[in-house]
């Protein structure tokens, strides 16, 4: 592992990550894959993307994740009438000291949740490039810090759905993994009827880790080690789809930084100190999937995701896998 001397041990760092899932799986029942790629996001420093249709769990996930750690967290209801200001905040006239002081808004925060973020116009939805980029926001030719860590967690309704607008390319670029909810089975919905029949589950979520700890364990997360060998298959997948008949946008450099760091918290997630091939195959398709544009684009100007999903498949399984992963240790 590369020091790092916030770094917790990645057994620490198992334990800590039990800790959420355990609290988030008390409310989102059958879906562990979701969680998973949740943290993932979390403890990569990624923005996390959940797309479905209304009504099936996509704000709890969000609230129960943000809940069960420590910071700070504000919620962003996106809005036909939303206005920019509205998310980054704005400069008011100070009648006692007669200068500008500046009213941070709810991007502000360890923990974003940006709810239906595509019912908002594409300007209003520009207004989070800046923040989910360079971590800061500029209003009025200044420039202010986010908090750290900063992580936006958004909702979005399938973009055929009326009242939404798509999200611009350069917005899902920054999204670091797409996932879809599902509709959860027989079972998980039985027992999400007997579990909220009185009250919320949610109201007894609580942080588990603190905001402290939560930074350890980025941190640890930032200490996996990557080998050459990995890192190049990374980069040739990622180019593979650059060069790919049936895709029109290949993914950007972009793109492949998020692979590698996403890959990287999966390691710790499962206990170990570095990445391994299998790593980058699992994540293929949640980090590239919603960057992809398809040449055979529909006339309704939307994405076939599982046309996309078995490009990413062919793609992943004919580039040829490394063999010396832990060269140069």
């Amino acid at each position: 592992m590369v020091n790092d001397s916030n770094a917790m041990s990645v057994a620490d760092f198992h334990e800590r990550s039990r800790r959420i899932v355990r609290s988030i799986e008390t409310v989102i029942d059958g879906k562990p894959e979701a969680v998973q790629l949740a943290l993932t996001v979390l403890f990569a420093e990624g923005h996390l993307l959940i797309e479905d249709v209304p009504g099936v769990g996509k704000t709890m996930l969000a609230r129960a994740l943000a809940r069960s750690v420590g910071g700070t967290v504000n919620r962003i209801q996106f809005t036909p009438d939303l206005l920019p200001s509205d998310i980054t905040g704005v400069s008011v006239f100070n009648q006692g000291s007669r200068t500008f002081e500046f009213s941070p808004g709810p991007i502000f925060a360890n923990i974003v949740i940006g709810d239906e973020i595509n019912r908002a116009s594409p300007k209003t939805q520009s207004a989070l490039l800046e923040s989910m980029e360079e971590h800061q926001v500029t209003v009025d030719g200044i420039t202010h810090e986010l908090p750290d860590p900063f992580t936006v967690v958004a909702t979005q309704n399938p973009v055929e759905m009326e009242g939404t607008y798509p999200l611009p390319e350069a917005q899902r670029d920054r999204f670091m993994i797409r996932i879809s909810m599902g509709y959860p089975d027989e079972a998980a919905e039985q027992a999400m009827l007997r579990s909220r029949e009185l009250s919320s589950p949610l109201s007894d979520v609580s942080p588990v880790v603190s905001v402290e700890e939560l930074s350890a364990m980025i941190a640890t997360v930032r200490s996996v080690y990557v080998s050459p060998a990995v890192e190049r298959y990374a980069v040739n997948i990622a180019q593979a789809t650059r060069n790919d008949a049936e895709l029109r946008l290949g993914a950007s450099p972009r793109a492949t930084l998020h692979l590698v760091r996403a890959a990287k918290a999966r390691a710790a997630l499962d206990g170990r100190e570095f990445v391994l091939p299998d790593d980058i195959d699992e994540l293929a398709i949640p980090v590239l999937g919603h960057r992809l544009i398809a040449v055979s684009r529909g006339a309704s100007n939307a994405f076939n995701t599982a046309d996309i999903s078995q490009t990413i498949t062919r793609i992943v399984s004919s580039t040829n896998v490394p063999l010396g992963v832990f060269d140069s240790v």
